[in-house]
This record gives structure tokens, sequence and C-alpha cells, in this order.
């Protein structure tokens, strides 16, 4: 029987993946063997070492200690991509919103209240304060090419923009996905200086921290329309006020705003609304469930921020999976170990990510002793588990 707790209140449709007969799912646990949250700060908790899984019904893992995780041979998961539709549909309204000056129109029609019959003379009279052009034949600039940047392009090629595209570390997966009618950008400064719009998907780090700045935003057509659906940190806002009175930047629409934006008249800030749908909950909830249960009982990893990649067919046979530090000669003592035990090896596969490196090895027969113990000796070996056959 395993144990799941949950951190947060999780879609039924996510922990309906768990089979009643196998699984044991609450919010208060002992000892659990995998924890499915979304926004729960777990820096400063105690993660109990029967955790073997930690699953982020999200994209962004902030909340959770990944380098701790790590240490101690727990997996670390998120679901990218599963609320991509619901970012994506946000994304388009931002740009809508930022072109024909929605926000202030609406703001200054209910003004009228009170005005009676006069109010549709008002109306037409100040209907011209709030003009402004359709998207149509503008050119879109789309920073990152992952599942959300991939679909904004797609749409946006569809309502008949021109798209041009930037991402030096696009996947296989979402090349295969992006409309050939969108342009390759030649480098992020010509895509800058070409776009009437510029909408950012890239994750927050070190190397992209504040990379829309002064430097970039002198690049920028006058009156561009940015949008920043990613997170706050992309964009230094210091520059981007300035880029603003300037009117460099005509308007910047954001997800993640803060008290210095607020402030300002020509930004409009959603309350991170780009996952709040019913469908995304559900999305990631499946996907979290999923990837842990297939890592439970097959020692399969998939969206992991921490381990490598690592997928093998289920035999049927027994299965040791093993996470080691990434340095020469580990697989070689692992493999000597087993035949001293007497321990064939059917099948097995080896990746590494970084400084990591993980193993499944399928067991052709039977495994007695203390397997994982003897392994776990191994210098830089960080965890080893024997999965049951099923």
């Amino acid at each position: 029987m395993y144990k799941i707790q949950t951190l947060n209140k999780i879609s039924y449709k996510g922990l309906e993946q768990f089979p009643r007969d196998d699984y044991e799912i609450a919010s208060e646990i002992v000892n659990p063997d995998a924890v499915v949250l979304r926004s729960f700060n777990m820096h400063d908790m105690d993660i109990p070492a029967s955790v073997k899984a930690i699953a982020r019904a999200g994209a962004g893992v902030n909340n959770i200690p990944v380098d701790k995780c790590t240490e101690n041979g727990q997996v670390v998961f998120n679901t990218p991509g599963a609320n991509a539709n619901g970012v994506k549909e946000l994304v388009l309204t931002g740009i809508f919103m930022s072109s024909r000056k929605l926000v202030p129109g609406v703001l200054w029609a209910k003004g009228l209240i009170g005005e009676g019959d006069k109010v549709p003379k008002l109306v037409e009279k100040g209907k011209s304060n709030f003009a402004g052009p359709e998207i149509r034949g503008k050119r879109l600039g789309v920073i990152g090419l992952g599942a959300i940047g991939v679909m904004v392009a797609n749409d946006a090629i569809a309502l008949g923009m021109e798209v041009t595209g930037y991402d030096p570390f696009i996947s296989v997966e979402a090349a295969w996905g992006l409309s050939s009618s969108v342009k390759r950008a030649r480098g992020l400064e010509s895509l800058l200086a070409e776009s009437d719009y510029i909408t950012i998907h890239v994750p927050l780090n070190e190397k992209t921290k504040g990379m829309i700045n002064k430097e970039r935003f002198a690049i920028m057509k006058k009156g561009v329309r940015l949008l920043n659906f990613s997170r706050g940190g992309l964009v230094n806002n210091n520059d981007l006020i300035e880029a603003l009175e300037e009117n460099t930047v005509s308007t910047y629409v954001t997800d993640f705003p803060d008290e210095q934006l607020l402030k300002q008249e020509n930004v409009i800030p959603f309350p991170h609304l780009g996952a709040s749908t019913p469908e995304s909950e559900d999305n990631c909830a499946v996907m979290a469930a999923n990837q842990v249960r297939d890592y439970l009982e097959y020692g399969n990893i998939k969206n992991s921020v921490n381990f490598p990649e690592c997928q093998m067919d289920y035999s049927g046979t027994a299965r040791l999976i093993i996470a080691n530090k990434n340095i020469p000669n580990m697989v070689g003592q692992i493999t000597s170990l087993l035949a001293t035990e007497k321990i064939n090896i059917a099948d097995m596969i080896n990746k590494h990510k970084g400084e990591l490196a993980y193993n499944i090895i399928d067991i052709d027969g039977k495994v007695g002793g203390d397997i994982t113990g003897k392994i776990e000796a191994i210098d830089g070996v960080i965890m080893a588990r024997l999965l049951d056959p099923r």
C-alpha cells in the first residue's frame, strides 16, 4: 500500500488516478511515499525520509527545496504544458486588451452611471479616446517556444499575425508542434527590434532574471506592447517604468504585478490567472498523479526537475532503481556487485543529468538478501530501491 500526502486541495480527477486498493491518500499522513502539492511552501517543512517523490501540480517548483530533495534521492516532478491552454488563452486576451484600450474604456463607461438618457450620446462622443489598432498583420515576437509559447505562436498565426519565434533550446517535441508559418528569429535582438508585440515564455533563473532591461528596451520599436505571463523577475521593473514613460513600451501586460507596477497607468495587471481554470487544475493534477504512480510502481521518470528522464517498459520481473553521482565506474561497481550476488541482469538503462545519474535494472530471477543496502553502501550511490513484481 502506497501512501500519498496532499499539501493542497488537489483535483479529484487527479487523485482518482491512484487505485484505492493500492493507495492511501490524505492531507495528514505518517511516513508518506509521495507528496502531491500545488503552492504549499515546503522549504520550512521536515520532509520525511520515507518520501520517494514530490509532484508539483504546476510548472514552477520555487516552493520545493529541490537541492535538498536531490541529496536525499527524492525525485521532484512538475507538470509542464498541463496548463498551457489556459495560459495561452490569457496571453491572447492580453494581446487584445493591450491594443484596444478595453480596460480604460470599460472603466470610463461605468463612470457614466447616473447620466440617464445622455449615456448613448456620451458614449459616441467619448469612444475616440479609446481607439486602438487591430492585431491582424502586426508582428508578434514570441520569446521561448515551450508548450505555451508554441500554442501562442500557432494561434496568433491563425488570427492573422506575423509571428517570429526565438528559442535556442527548443525541444524536438515543441518543434514538431510549431506551425511552419512561424519565422525563426536570427537572434533575440532582431526579434526585439522588429516586433510590434512581444510575449515572454521562458523560466526564471539566474540567466534569465532581468533579461528585459534598459539595453533591450533601447532596441525595441517605439510603442511596442510587451506581455509577460511567465515570471515577474524576467523584466527589470525600473527600466520598464522608464520605457513606459518614454512610450518605448505603450502597454505592459503581466500576470505578476507588484505595488510598483500597480501605480503605472499603462500597465494591465492580472492577479496570476494564467492557470486559474478548472481544466488546468484537472490537467495538472492528472499529470502529477500519473507521474508519481509510474515512478513508485515502475521506477520510470518523466518531467522531473532534478532527476534525468528515464523510462523502460516493464517486463514483469523484479526491478532495481538506483540513483548515484555521475562519476566514472559507478555502473561498473553496481553490475559487479550484482554479479557477485549471482543476480542476472535481464535489461537495463542508464541516464544522467548534470551531476546525477539514474539506472533502471530488470532482474532475471529472484533477488535475495539486502541487495539495496549493499548497493547503497557503494560510495557515490544516493538511493536504491527494489520494486515488487506486479
